[in-house]
């Protein structure tokens, strides 16, 4: 009988987490496909940038060169190889198009998504354990948190959703922190400890393979703040085999690095270690600068709506009492952890030169650990409906809390703030003369009016569960606004801008790769628009002032014909006769003619 009943009940253990396993990883997937890959390929190429990497690597995909990257005719030393190569193999599979530009980027975002849920389940199963407790709903609900929050959030929706390297140096960059704690918190008998190290250091040279040295600078500079704050720097060394762990790094980093110095020599050197790496850190690069609070601001508008709660999170780890930290068993020291990795990226690049609001996505899975550790301590188990008894970490949150209330407040007023703003929007944005009908095309679909409703109403249901003190449904609230907004308003938004912005040129451009004569050029004045070349799928001669323009058709351009993308404006002003050049297609800010080049 005994035996019988023991069995049954290993059965439905067995079952149960099964199915706790599947509903994980249908929720990261859920959270991830909201966040990332809603619509990812369904809207056009977004310039400057993005067409810059989009085009790097289908001239890799055509001409089989995997080795340096070009653009236009010149080589392009801005970025490693690694996010090239993923756009061409997404090429390969997918063909050339939006969907394999940016799924790298989104494949990355998952990534970190997923690993992230892992870690906050792991930590908080170990929590548990250490007291003698059981809760499951507490882990469960405290990782799915942590991954909704790291997924749903400007800045990682942004980057996420665009064929740049930043997303994919993040994914590497934050997968390989995530694994060196897990490898840090498993205990020395652990056949999984090293497993855990040499991942770390394969993501560590992918991270150098995506943007060069900053992938093993900056976590290197958490982990060195984390380490020697506990006091046990040297010791972890030790652990990790650093030598060992330097030769796999080298391994996987340098042959590229080898390869294409072996190249192009110091042309390589100097633009990329130079120009893209010490200049960027030391000076300001391509104009990119701004006031040393700069981040602070990325970080509240980035990180929204949960921005606000990240000073409790960050006092709710008392991280002032240093003797406490150190007597702490690694597992739990997760949230210390993360406190350092938003500190160490925080003022990295605060201290650069150069300053672009990417520069800091590294740090925001951090920040999404830190409140979702900061809301485990509201979750109890119905099993255990008292707040007394929830377990206490090295600094329980308490209902109570003035701090909580604060933040609460400041979550009513900002995201008011964001609504209102919302019904106003289209008064806030300025002209802009690549789309000029964007103004007009967003107030008639009615968007901004959708949005603010759906920030005052959050305002409004916090606002309420505020006043009655129920903090736990706050972070709830803040989840299902985000991800309504993102659904019904931000991804609606992206076509209505795609359609007064970038179709029309990415419709001309295509128009004249269709009707381009065998030598036939094509020229864009006014505008350097990268994803000309890239629909076009040819050399781009871009000129930028309309007397430039002139001179190069009548002196310089060959004899025979020649394509010309500019605003309509402009073209009575390259001293063409109107019997010289034929009107073939006008698309809101854009027109493509046909000039007739005679004999010189």
């Amino acid at each position: 009988m005994i035996q019988s009943v023991s069995k049954h009940w290993w059965k439905n253990k067995s079952k149960r987490a099964v199915l706790a396993v599947v509903l994980s990883i249908l929720w990261v997937i859920l959270v991830s496909v909201i966040a990332f890959f809603w619509d990812l390929g369904n809207f056009s190429l977004i310039d400057e940038t993005e067409p810059l990497f989009a085009e790097a690597s289908r001239q890799m995909y055509i001409t089989g060169d995997w080795i340096t990257p070009y653009f236009n005719g010149e080589t392009r030393f801005d970025k490693p190889a690694l996010i090239y190569w993923c756009q061409a193999i997404a090429y390969t599979i997918f063909g050339v198009n939006e969907w394999a530009v940016r799924l790298p980027s989104a494949i990355a975002a998952l990534g970190v998504v997923g690993l992230a849920f892992y870690t906050l389940y792991w930590q908080q199963a170990k929590r548990d354990g250490l007291q003698g407790v059981d809760r499951p709903s507490r882990r469960w609900l405290t990782a799915g948190l942590g991954a909704a929050v790291i997924a749903l959030n400007p800045e990682m929706i942004a980057w996420g959703r665009v064929g740049v390297s930043d997303m994919l140096l993040t994914g590497c960059m934050c997968s390989a922190l995530l694994c060196f704690f897990q490898g840090y918190s498993q205990p020395a008998e652990s056949n999984f400890k090293a497993r855990w190290y040499f991942a770390f250091y394969v993501l560590i040279g992918l991270a150098i393979l995506t943007k060069g040295p900053v992938g093993i600078v900056l976590p290197g500079f958490i982990i060195f703040l984390f380490l020697i704050y506990l006091g046990n720097f040297w010791q972890v060394v030790k652990e990790i085999h650093l030598i060992r762990g330097l030769f796999v790094i080298a391994a996987v980093s340098v042959p590229w690095y080898a390869l294409v110095t072996w190249q192009n020599g110091w042309d390589f050197i100097d633009s990329f270690f130079g120009l893209h790496n010490v200049e960027r850190f030391t000076d300001v690069v391509n104009g990119h600068s701004a006031p040393w609070y700069f981040y602070f601001i990325v970080v509240a508008v980035g990180f929204a709506p949960y921005a606000v709660y990240l000073p409790a999170a960050m006092i709710r780890l008392k991280f002032w009492q240093r003797k406490a930290w150190i007597s702490t068993e690694r597992s739990q020291q997760l949230g210390l952890f993360a406190f350092w990795w938003f500190i160490g990226v925080f003022s990295f690049f605060t201290i650069a030169v150069t300053k672009l609001p990417s520069y800091v996505l590294p740090l925001m899975p951090a920040a999404g650990i830190l409140i979702a550790l900061l809301w485990s301590d509201l979750i109890v188990d119905k099993s255990t409906d008292n707040i007394r008894k929830i377990s206490q970490s090295v600094s329980p949150v308490f209902l109570s809390s003035p701090l909580m209330q604060a933040s609460g407040c400041f979550n009513v007023i900002f995201i008011s703030a964001v609504g209102f703003a919302f019904f106003e929007v289209t008064k806030l944005i300025g002209p802009d003369p690549a789309a000029p009908n964007f103004q007009q095309m967003l107030q008639r679909s009615n968007l901004p009016v959708l949005g603010g409703i759906i920030w005052v109403a959050a305002a409004v249901i916090i606002a309420i569960f505020l006043i009655r003190r129920r903090y736990l449904h706050l972070i709830g609230i803040n989840l299902l606004a985000f991800s309504a907004f993102t659904i019904l308003v931000l991804t609606p938004a992206l076509f209505v801008s795609d359609a007064s912005r970038q179709l029309p040129l990415k419709q001309l451009s295509q128009l004249a790769a269709q009707i381009q004569e065998p030598g036939e050029e094509i020229v864009m004045v006014g505008f350097k628009k990268p994803s000309v070349a890239f629909y076009a799928e040819s050399k781009i001669n871009y000129i930028k002032t309309n007397q430039k323009a002139a001179d190069y058709i009548n002196n310089q351009a060959k004899s025979g014909s020649i394509l010309v993308l500019a605003e309509p404006k402009r073209f009575p002003k390259l001293g063409l006769e109107s019997t010289e050049y034929e009107k073939l297609a006008e698309k809101q800010a854009y027109g493509l003619i046909r000039a007739t080049i005679s004999e010189q």
